[in-house]
């Protein structure tokens, strides 16, 4: 009776929202053939697999090898270098890249006029529809050590011209202060929504019994947009080995593998241009599992923490 009464309700559920159901059809078609159907890829992990005999036939010819390519990653030299890289990058981007867009959302919300907010947020939102092929194109003319605009003052001030994309020690601060450059506009929309909807009483009140600006922050709007800040953390936690390929790749080179080098471009490096299939796919797949446990962590520290959390 239970089942029949389950079976009713969702068909009656089905048909009432029948137009809601047909929207999400997109979205369904789109994970299931580009994220689940390739899934079958996985097993050339534990194959050799080396290209030959075509796709799904070439896979399932290919001889069983086991974990000997994940034994050969974990004792290679490249190992820890991609682990460490990968881990301090994504620390960076934690640290600097994730409360940016907080803090402009915090800043444009205190703004009165609103032809000058809109303005604001119109100038900042700009640089996310430039693609990293153009922002690449952008930054090496513009740190170009021969009449690139940052040597040239270098140069006037009486300094020596700096080859910033090809330092060790100036790569990793340009890629954060790039990616905050542009990303930031993007990601303060769902910061200045959240704090849109927060009730207007409570900053009557506060202001009533004397309180600053920066009191009003402090104990109204961090608290109140505390949720979707922890939400937000846990999918860039859940992203921290999810290095944005693009950014990096159109902008390192050899001469900065050694800070640089990520789970991502070093998959891209093995797999495309050397042609290693089952070892880069194995690679991919320690990245992926280990993206899963991050995301499993951290969705669990901010439930100890208070926050909700996605599951």
């Amino acid at each position: 009776m239970r089942k029949k009464s389950f079976a009713v309700r969702f068909k009656r559920a089905l048909i009432d929202y029948r137009w809601l159901h047909l929207m999400l059809l997109p979205g369904l078609a789109y994970f299931l053939l580009f994220k689940y159907t390739p899934m079958y890829g996985i097993i050339i992990a534990f194959k050799n697999y080396k290209g030959a005999g075509g796709g799904y036939a070439g896979i399932a010819s290919a001889p069983w090898i086991g974990f000997k390519n994940f034994e050969i990653f974990f004792n290679s030299l490249y190992c820890g270098r991609v682990f460490g890289n990968t881990l301090f990058i994504s620390f960076l981007r934690l640290l600097f890249s994730f409360p940016a867009p907080i803090l402009l959302a915090l800043l444009i919300n205190e703004i009165r006029k609103n032809w000058f907010k809109r303005t604001v947020q119109t100038i900042t939102y700009m640089p996310y529809f430039l693609s990293w092929v153009v922002v690449a194109g952008l930054l090496n003319t513009l740190l170009s050590p021969d009449m690139g605009a940052v040597n040239v003052l270098i140069r006037s001030l009486g300094g020596t011209p700096v080859y910033f994309l090809t330092s060790k020690v100036w790569f990793r601060p340009i890629l954060v202060i790039s990616e905050i450059w542009k990303n930031i506009g993007y990601g303060s929309i769902v910061y200045l929504a959240a704090i849109t909807g927060i009730d207007q009483e409570q900053y009557e009140a506060a202001r009533v019994d004397g309180a600053t600006k920066m009191q009003q922050i402090v104990h109204i709007t961090l608290p109140e947009i505390s949720e979707i800040v922890a939400i937000m953390l846990i999918l860039q936690i859940g992203r921290m080995f999810d290095d944005n390929f693009d950014q990096i790749y159109n902008l390192y080179s050899p001469s900065v593998y050694e800070v640089s080098d990520v789970f991502e471009t070093y998959v891209y490096r093995n797999g495309i241009q050397n042609s290693k299939f089952s070892y880069s796919a194995a690679v991919g797949l320690v990245k992926s599992v280990l993206a899963l446990l991050m995301i499993a962590f951290s969705n669990r520290a901010s439930q100890k923490l208070g926050a909700q959390g996605l599951f």
